[in-house]
């Protein structure tokens, strides 16, 4: 038997919703499969199961607000047969806690019937809790996600068709939630983790220069952002100082065998997500691209994954997009390190004893001083300075 426990999606998560199940007793599942969606301070979250087999008992009901590590559900790891009477719920549910979300409408299990099945309405999660917010129904609006998908903008699009908004007070409350978890993950860091903090200034001219012709001869869809020539060179840094990629499990880092890079995301509706790019050092630059657009996509529509907000092994911050030149980040526990880029700036530069004007980048690191010191920092830095000066072979 396996046990399915509601998971932890970040150090700063104590408890979740459950908005609604995709599977029944007995049915199969696969690792990976996405089973069940939850409501947390980070948004609506499509959660995976982690084993093979066959659901056994569903032991929480809908709408129920469970702490982290509850046993949601018993999945038997042995191919056996289900009992078909077996009731939907074979266990006592955790009945629903008062919450000021409202509930998720999920369509119900199909049931035998002589009519013609009626037609499955695609629908990411974040969508189907604003269509429930906002009394509109999925079978009237146009999906323009991949395969009729129907999104988060396609529901606002709807809405904004009827006059309708989303619920002021409501919004608010999320975004004043989501705040006070970010402020209390933060505090905890500063109190318990020993930061130092190393900056460096970047000279970007070869790789700003390789990323102008090599996006000259690619469609705008298929065009590297600069970005990504940062997060590949952050990744292949680690190799060479790889006590920055690990986990603080109780009094001891732990080194992680993957390198997943976090990616601070900031949201529409304001707060911030920092989900995971995964085996970043052996993606290709055109893999990391594509699985960047989604990740910023999947993360602003509320269609991430509960695996993508509790994989990361190290964080980057970027504020250059908004002007900012240096930011110093606060590290994400248990992370024990987290990297900041800021704004590409032109800069008087001395090359060859000559000045010249050439594009700098600012890159900072903010680290665990119980893990590393400031001689294995600034060696990482140095090594993300190196691999950035031969952008061709990141």
């Amino acid at each position: 038997m396996a046990e399915f426990v509601m998971p932890t999606l970040g150090a700063d998560m104590t408890a979740g919703t459950l908005l609604g199940w995709m599977k029944k007793p007995g049915d199969s599942v696969k690792r990976g499969e996405i089973i069940a969606e939850v409501d947390t301070d980070k948004g609506v979250i499509e959660v995976e199961v982690f084993a093979n087999g066959i659901i056994e008992k569903l032991l929480v009901a809908p709408g129920a607000e469970v702490p982290v590590g509850t046993v949601l559900a018993i999945i038997s790891e042995e191919e056996k047969a289900i009992a078909a009477e077996r009731p939907a719920l074979t266990a006592p549910p955790i009945a629903p806690t008062p919450s000021k979300l409202p509930a998720l409408i999920v369509p119900p299990v199909p049931t035998p019937s002589t009519g013609p099945a009626a037609p499955r309405i695609r629908v990411s999660p974040a969508a189907r809790k604003l269509a429930a917010e906002l009394g509109i129904e999925l079978a009237t609006v146009t999906g323009t996600g991949s395969g009729g998908r129907i999104q988060r903008e396609d529901v606002e699009r709807a809405a904004a068709t009827k006059a309708t908004t989303i619920a002021a007070p409501e919004q608010a409350e999320r975004i004043a939630r989501m705040r006070r978890t970010i402020g209390a993950a933060m505090s905890r860091s500063k109190r318990e983790i020993p930061h130092y903090y190393l900056s460096t200034t970047i000279d970007m001219n070869r790789a700003m220069s390789w990323l102008a012709k090599e996006n000259l001869n690619r469609p705008i869809a298929d065009r590297f952002l600069y970005g990504v020539l940062l997060i590949k060179a952050v990744a292949l840094a680690l190799h060479e100082v790889p006590e920055l990629n690990s986990i603080w499990q109780g009094d001891t880092p732990v080194p992680c065998s993957e390198i997943n890079v976090g990616v601070a995301i900031s949201l529409r509706q304001g707060g911030l997500v920092a989900p995971a790019l995964r085996n970043v050092d052996k993606q290709s630059l055109d893999n990391l691209m594509k699985s960047l657009r989604d990740l910023v996509k999947r993360a602003r529509t509320g269609s991430l994954r509960s695996s993508e907000l509790s994989d990361s092994t190290i964080t980057i911050t970027s504020l250059g997009e908004l002007g900012v030149e240096t930011v110093y980040g606060i590290i994400y526990a248990p992370q024990v390190a987290l990297v900041g880029f800021g704004k590409v700036v032109e800069r008087p530069w001395s090359v060859g004893g000559q000045i010249v004007s050439r594009p700098t980048l600012m890159a900072t690191l903010s680290a665990d001083h119980r893990v590393s010191d400031g001689h294995r920092g600034g060696l990482f830095l140095s090594a993300i300075d190196r691999l950035l000066q031969e952008p061709g072979s990141l």
